[in-house]
């Protein structure tokens, strides 16, 4: 157990649950929502919302990402009290990834023992399409960084098992819920890497080798985070684009966000029966 307050850690995480606790009016949920770029249209359907700006709460940031609104909003989504991040922190822009874990640290502190996180990302399978929304099955962790680096932390797991970091259950109930709703969803792996600029073509061919099914600048530090607090995940990723090399097209922030846009009451739709059915 650290003796230390480290930055990002467990006791930051207690003083920033404190905080969300004393503006809030509703007890926060078990189910714990991340928004990735461009699908916070989710946090619309939840009801008897209550928001926090993230510049509010200690230790977080102010959000820089444009696709993220930058708040926690508690509130309930299909009859069940969630917690939801409306945006994240990502590496890419300037944070460490202790940082970019602390927000899943501090709502495990509220309570949260299971994580529902998403992202968009860049499909490397050559099989898939723009619009796909991908069951994350496993990662590759390629920004060589990890948020348990230091003293380990009051409640963690020193070692944390990663076999599954995504938890199977969770992805077959994922698919069941697609299924009940008409859809069909793709199962792949995810590779994290740093950002902010787009993968070349030559190392999309590395990743295709590599065994990745998409890629994307986030998420990682958040599920490894949560495994070391012994949540249990699922993680969606809404394939936004082929990644470059495998689409001619030149990539943009603006066209990830438009598709998100197409396929965002879908995702939220999913997830919203993913949450009732837990």
């Amino acid at each position: 157990m650290s003796g230390r307050d480290e930055p990002f850690g467990t006791r930051s995480a207690f003083v920033a649950a404190d905080f969300i606790r004393s503006r809030l009016e509703q007890q926060p949920g078990k189910i714990a929502i991340v928004l990735g770029s461009g699908l916070g249209g989710l946090a619309r359907r939840i009801e008897s919302a209550e928001r926090i700006e993230f510049g509010d709460i200690p230790g977080f940031p102010e959000s820089t990402v444009v696709g993220h609104a930058g708040a926690l909003i508690c509130g309930r989504l299909a009859g069940k009290a969630v917690l939801a991040l409306s945006g994240r922190f990502h590496v890419y822009e300037g944070h460490g990834a202790r940082l970019a874990g602390f927000p899943i640290r501090v709502m495990h502190a509220l309570g949260a023992r299971t994580l529902i996180v998403s992202n968009a990302a860049g499909g490397v399978n050559r099989l898939w399409q723009a619009g796909d929304l991908m069951v994350i099955r496993d990662h590759i962790n390629l920004t060589f960084r990890n948020p348990l680096i230091g003293a380990v932390e009051q409640g963690d797991l020193r070692f944390p098992d990663m076999s599954e970091p995504y938890d199977s259950t969770l992805a077959d109930l994922a698919h069941h819920v697609a299924s009940e709703q008409g859809m069909s969803l793709r199962d792949g792996v995810y590779a994290g890497l740093l950002g902010p600029a787009y993968e070349t073509p030559a190392e999309v061919r590395m990743l295709e080798r590599l065994g990745a099914d998409a890629v994307g600048m986030s998420t990682v530090p958040e599920v490894i985070v949560a495994r070391a607090r012994g949540m249990k995940v699922l993680g969606i990723s809404c394939i936004t684009n082929m990644a470059c090399g495998i689409s001619a097209a030149p990539l943009s922030h603006e066209d990830v966000l438009e598709t998100t846009r197409r396929v965002g009451e879908k995702f939220a739709g999913l997830v919203e029966g993913i949450v009732r059915s837990l």
